[in-house]
């Protein structure tokens, strides 16, 4: 065979395992049973050589899952050891500091054999609607009072379900039957992967992977390389403050770029909070690794190769290295800047390439809906407990060629959850959902659209929040004389203000008002083409009045 021929027969190989890996996600998103998952895609799925490094992940899922999920995978060889590993295994864990950065989020993983030798693995992970506990929400001070907490274990021995475990987990959480249903989605998700790399493999005639694995890695590191080698050495810092839980959090990174990678060094940074905020380094630099990959060497496939010259550090004690016992259920708020924190940097030296800073983090909320004491149902209906998590989206920021997107996650990548789906779940009316008129800010390039969300509980019935909602003191920078974006709001329907995070109680017969921020603009606002500030005003992005105001024209 020809060293061409070769090549060829190899690249045919490695798009064909990001199929299988396509696949296996995809089992996950049509058998789960929480909307997190199915409806809003917040999960991820990969291959893993026999050492535990990522071949290939599939493209449905988000960063913080799947780039955590590629140091996660050896955490496990190392908890369980080599020689406890068996064909039929599934193994499992919500452990922040070993899995993907919170107690809601389960790992699973699965090794993969063939002809009774171990070839590799698979891995997923997906967000479930409850753990118990305090559940999803800022408020707990030890990561004991958040949830159930599985340290690595077995799922399955060599092919039997312990049925113990389960019924531990089913009788913690408030929402068993979606909680349990979503475990073994993840695990029949892996099963999936693990029967489409066999059908691969006789169809390739190979027996190991060690050789693909090989051309994939090489390829991989010397395409991200010859990227990184076309960069200005240096070192460039950038630092932002986000609004916390009840102090302003500072995020400040120095990024160190040279032909043979880019660290980047989060000290500086503020300390670990006394509240849920707090970020453990895997999750740290799952984004970091994220924001650096998608500015320096996009196109190329996401794996441990194109990964590694991408490091990160953080002090230990801050709050992007947050340490156990630390409360980290929302890290996604903070982690969700990371991005930012990092783009700002590359802006130093790659200033037609970073975006301005957008809303950034998902304004998840989760409503905690309960029966009005003594109320009585209506005829042919039933008063009903539920758990609901929604996902919302503010604006992005604009980016150096075209306006932000409006209402799109961003670094998440989740999707938008739609209201049917939402209110199927629970008693919930969801009045509003539009977009949020001169949320985005201005600039040559103008920032994404925020959104108004009016949510109610339906009669008989009233709720709680657990909030966590950032942005709304510290709204989206500009780049290169943009403006900021509009701040967020959450306020009740009469106008009553409401706290950005933690646990608070929606009076019965009102509703919920959250006005997510919009993204910063891009250049100067006075540089906008004309035509595309009339459109602005003919799609109802802003008014007449802000038009003249931003743009003089």
């Amino acid at each position: 065979m020809s060293t061409d021929f070769a090549d060829v027969h190899f690249q045919i190989m490695w798009n064909r395992l990001i199929s299988v890996v396509e696949e296996q996600a995809l089992t996950l998103v049509r058998t789960a049973f929480s909307t997190s998952v199915r409806e809003a895609g917040d999960l991820s799925a990969g291959v893993f050589d026999r050492e535990g490094r990522m071949l290939a992940q599939a493209v449905t899922g988000t960063p913080g899952h799947v780039n955590a999920m590629a140091v996660a995978v050896r955490n496990f060889i190392q908890v369980l050891g080599e020689d406890n590993i068996f064909e039929g295994d599934v193994y499992f864990t919500n452990d922040p500091w070993k899995g993907t950065g919170h107690l809601l989020d389960f790992t699973f993983v699965t090794p993969v054999f063939r002809k009774g030798e171990l070839v590799g693995f698979f891995a997923c992970t997906a967000h479930v609607v409850d753990v118990g506990g305090r559940g999803f929400g800022p408020d707990a001070s030890e990561v004991y009072e958040e949830g159930i907490f599985i340290p690595i274990t077995k799922f399955a021995t060599r092919g039997e379900v312990d049925q113990s475990l389960i019924n531990i987990i089913r009788h913690n959480v408030r929402e068993a039957d979606q909680v349990i249903g979503d475990l073994h989605s993840l695990s029949a998700c892996n099963y999936i992967g693990h029967l489409r790399l066999m059908d691969m493999m006789d169809e390739f005639s190979i027996d190991r992977l060690d050789a693909l694995r090989d051309f994939i890695f090489e390829n991989s590191r010397r395409a991200t390389l010859s990227r990184l080698s076309a960069l200005p050495a240096g070192s460039y810092f950038n630092e932002m403050d986000v609004d916390g839980y009840d102090i302003p959090i500072r995020m400040q990174v120095r990024l160190d770029v040279s032909p043979d990678g880019v660290h980047a060094d989060f000290e500086g940074t503020s300390g670990q909070s006394a509240l849920g905020i707090n970020v453990p380094l895997i999750y740290t630099i799952a984004y970091c690794g994220y924001g650096l990959k998608c500015a320096l060497a996009p196109e190329i496939p996401n794996n441990h190769a194109s990964l590694e010259p991408f490091t990160v550090a953080a002090p230990v004690g801050c709050i992007l290295n947050a340490q156990h016992p630390a409360p980290v259920a929302v890290r996604h708020v903070l982690g969700h800047f990371i991005p930012d924190a990092v783009l700002g940097a590359v802006s130093q030296f790659l200033p037609d390439v970073a975006p301005a800073e957008g809303a950034s983090a998902l304004w998840n909320i989760q409503v905690s809906v309960r029966p009005i004491p003594g109320a009585k149902a209506a005829a042919g209906e039933r008063l009903q407990s539920a758990e609901i998590l929604m996902f919302n989206s503010g604006g992005s920021g604009a980016r150096p060629t075209l306006d932000g997107l409006n209402a799109t996650a961003f670094p998440s990548g989740v999707h938008a959850m739609s209201v049917e789906a939402t209110e199927q779940v629970g008693p919930i009316t969801v009045w509003r959902k539009e977009f949020r008129e001169g949320s985005g800010g201005a600039g040559r390039l103008r920032g994404g659209l925020g959104q108004v969300v009016e949510i109610g509980a339906n009669e008989g019935h009233e709720f709680h929040i657990k909030a966590m909602f950032d942005r709304v003191r510290n709204p989206a920078r500009g780049r290169q004389g943009g403006r900021p974006g509009a701040a967020g709001v959450v306020r009740l329907d009469d106008e009553t203000p409401m706290q950005p995070k933690g646990r608070q109680k929606v009076p019965a017969g009102r509703r919920l008002v959250l006005e997510l921020p919009g993204g910063g603009g891009f250049g100067n606002p006075s540089e906008r083409d004309p035509q595309a500030v009339e459109r602005d005003i003919e799609l109802g992005y802003l008014s007449a009045e802000q038009a003249a105001g931003e743009h003089g024209k």
